[in-house]
């Protein structure tokens, strides 16, 4: 039996994930990090975009972040985003509008709290836009 780990996902409203895990993949400020079982303990924060688990089973589960921490531990791996949400449950028509709202407001160069707001709805729409994109290529596999 392979290696895992307990892997939590909680935003403010829900618990997203709970369960067993040999793979997390998560945007981090720095990049990319893969965290597998026994990884060294980490604390970090999380970027807008991806966190993708990985189950025994093989089974890959996707989630868009809208930022957050992920903290490593020998057998846990806890993901607590300000927003998270699973891939096939993203509203697309929703997201391509707040994120063609906020290519508005940041082409028309309005006030600098309406622009720093604006760059991060359009930070936490194209993550989403990519989860549904990977949950649609895992699809077709």
């Amino acid at each position: 039996m392979a290696a895992t780990f307990r892997c939590d996902i909680v935003s403010a409203e829900d618990e997203i994930f709970h369960g067993e895990a040999t793979l997390l993949v998560a945007t981090g400020e720095m990049g990319e990090l893969g965290i597998a079982p026994k990884h060294a303990p980490l604390i970090t924060r999380l970027k807008p975009g991806k966190v993708v688990v990985t189950t025994p089973n093989g089974e890959t589960h996707d989630f868009a972040v809208s930022g957050g921490i992920l903290e490593v531990q020998p057998t846990v791996v806890t993901v607590l985003a300000d927003t998270a949400i699973r891939a096939q449950d993203i509203d697309e028509a929703a997201v391509r509008a707040a994120k063609d709202e906020a290519e508005r407001i940041l082409a028309g160069r309005g006030e600098q709290m309406e622009i720093a707001e604006a760059q991060m709805k359009l930070a936490e729409a194209m993550a989403q836009l990519q989860a549904l994109e990977r949950l649609r290529r895992s699809m077709k596999h």
